[in-house]
């Protein structure tokens, strides 16, 4: 039986998405409106972590902690731009390469979905700050989605 070609166009809006993480993903927001959903495309989505010294390492930089949350948040915020409010798609797998230091200011990831299919979402965030030549960090990750809900 042939599956149905998914579409690249997102069934959510930036406002849909901030209205479904404030009610079902409270803990990422953690009421101080630090991770913010910038833009979503086709299979593309733009979050930016405001700077906080709260996401400060020891040397002055960003913690990678800080960095892979916002990855993560990176990749659910595109999956579900694209399938809809799914609450129970969860990560699979995430893998992180720190290439090189970042420093005390805002970081942007700017996630692309590579295949979404019917049970896995494949994608990866590049995430950069400005004033620095080429990425701080590449993330790739996986999300698996619910039978039935995509």
């Amino acid at each position: 039986m042939p599956t149905k070609a998914r579409s690249t166009t997102p069934v959510m809006t930036v406002e849909e998405l901030d209205h479904f993480m404030d009610t079902a993903f409270p803990q990422m927001r953690d009421g101080d409106g630090l991770t913010v959903i910038e833009a979503v495309g086709p299979l593309t989505a733009r979050l930016r972590l405001r700077f906080s010294e709260k996401n400060l390492r020891p040397g002055g930089t960003i913690s990678g902690p800080a960095m892979m949350a916002l990855a993560d948040y990176a990749m659910y915020a595109v999956v579900l731009a694209h399938i809809g409010p799914v609450a129970l798609a969860v990560t699979t797998n995430l893998s992180i390469n720190f290439l090189r230091k970042p420093g005390p200011a805002d970081i942007v990831a700017e996630a692309k979905l590579m295949k979404l299919g019917n049970r896995l979402a494949v994608g990866d965030v590049v995430m950069t700050q400005e004033g620095l030549d080429g990425p701080v960090a590449h993330v790739t990750s996986t999300y698996s989605i619910p039978s039935g809900k995509a």
